[in-house]
């Protein structure tokens, strides 16, 4: 799910600031999406700042002036308990996850007609936005030590038998000080798939491999979640998103990294980047172990 900043001029149902919620106090929203909205919040038994989810997907339903969340018709009421059930899968999924370059998730509840997420408040600024900031001003060292963050991150992820299936700039904080944390679990699917995947459910043009487009190029998999970090290290290099990768099947014309950025940059990084965003499935890295260790490679 894509999820951008809040903006004074939005027109949305937000909870008003100082609306209390379960053992919290909502503060401000911070970012919404299409199936939902994040606030800031405090919990009321020490004060502690948090960040609060709250699944609303605003096609399917309204908010009434008591706060309650209702489905628009029968139909939408089908789809509403569908997505929120699968809300609750998320957040009980994360919060057995407990890795410092994942995001932490601290507890979940249902109040209102539909359920939160409560989570770590952790200040810093998404990748998306770093990068355009430094326009392309990233030493050798941030980018492996970035990469290296975030594969140890993916790995724990893969680990527990999950997916995420939606890793990309946007849903990367970059904290003080470098270490980035990998956001936004929406996307996120058992591996081996215990639930049917669908094929176009969830996609970034430039950081989805070509599976999750159709089930005809493969099955997604970690090579799945290995593709979008290549594709999320490449953007670090370019400044930009990388062709779609329904683009690059047809006609790739994207130049190999270890070609483009070497020197400056580190040759084990840039192949370990080109590794990870082959186009077909069979020819990236199958595990984080395998990309790792060429990462390592002196």
């Amino acid at each position: 799910m894509n999820h951008r900043h809040f903006s004074s001029g939005d027109n949305l149902p937000y909870l008003q600031a100082n609306t209390p919620l379960d053992d919290y106090v909502i503060e401000r929203p911070l970012s919404c999406g299409g199936f939902s909205l994040v606030y800031l919040a405090r919990r009321t038994a020490d004060q502690q700042q948090v960040a609060i989810k709250e699944y609303f997907p605003r096609k399917l339903a309204t908010r009434s002036d008591e706060l309650i969340i209702t489905p628009n018709d029968a139909e939408a009421a089908r789809a509403f308990t569908r997505g929120r059930q699968h809300f609750l899968e998320e957040a009980k999924v994360l919060a057995k996850l407990k890795h410092p370059n994942i995001l932490d998730v601290q507890s979940f509840f249902q109040c209102n007609g539909t359920a939160y997420l409560v989570m770590s408040f952790c200040y810093g600024r998404n990748l998306a936005d770093y990068l355009t900031e430094k326009q392309g001003r990233l030493s050798g060292v941030f980018l492996l030590n970035l990469f290296r963050s975030l594969l140890d991150g993916v790995y724990a992820i893969h680990k527990a038998g999950l997916l995420h299936l939606d890793i990309k700039p946007q849903n990367i904080l970059i904290r003080p000080g470098g270490s980035p944390l990998l956001l936004d679990f929406g996307a996120v699917q058992p591996y081996p798939n215990t639930r049917t995947w669908s094929p176009g459910k969830v996609l970034t043009k430039g950081f989805s491999p070509i599976e999750q487009y159709s089930s005809r190029h493969g099955n997604i998999g970690p090579w799945s979640d290995i593709y979008a970090l290549g594709a999320t290290m490449r953007s670090c290099l370019d400044s930009k998103a990388p062709p779609a990768s329904t683009q690059r099947l047809e006609s790739d014309s994207l130049p190999p990294a270890a070609t483009a950025y070497h020197p400056p940059y580190p040759l084990p990084l840039l192949q370990a980047i080109d590794w990870a965003m082959a186009v077909v499935l069979d020819q990236r890295p199958q595990t984080i172990e395998e990309l790792r260790y060429l990462l390592d490679t002196p």
